[in-house]
């Protein structure tokens, strides 16, 4: 998972270029190690910020690969019988189902704690 670009200096100072040859070199970026699930240490919050008043269950502190956020996102989404996403680091569930969530969690084997309000 790349960590998001926040600020111009994240970007290396390039923002854009009229030559058509041009290339962008990033640096190398090691990949983030995938934890074993008794390692991860996920947070369940509930989450209705700019959402249009639509209360979302977050998911976050996940380390690992993409393909497993998704596998993980999915397996949420079909147990709980909603939708939502997975993306940035984040499994993202329609409606307030923290409890149901830390409890799949906790029988996946990982580490989980509920917070916010």
């Amino acid at each position: 998972m790349k960590p998001k670009k926040k600020s111009l200096s994240d970007l290396g100072g390039i923002m854009y270029s009229t030559d058509p040859s041009f290339v962008y070199e990033e640096e190398n970026e090691i990949p983030e190690q995938a934890l074993p699930n008794q390692q991860q240490d996920l947070r369940v919050m509930l989450d209705k910020k700019n959402r249009g008043g639509k209360a979302v269950t977050l998911v976050t502190g996940f380390r690992g690969s993409d393909e497993a956020l998704e596998k993980l996102g999915k397996m949420l989404k079909t147990k709980c019988g909603v939708g939502g996403a997975a993306k940035d680091g984040e499994v993202m569930i329609q409606g307030d189902f923290r409890d149901k969530v830390v409890d799949l969690l906790q029988k996946e084997g990982f580490k989980v704690k509920k917070s916010g309000g």
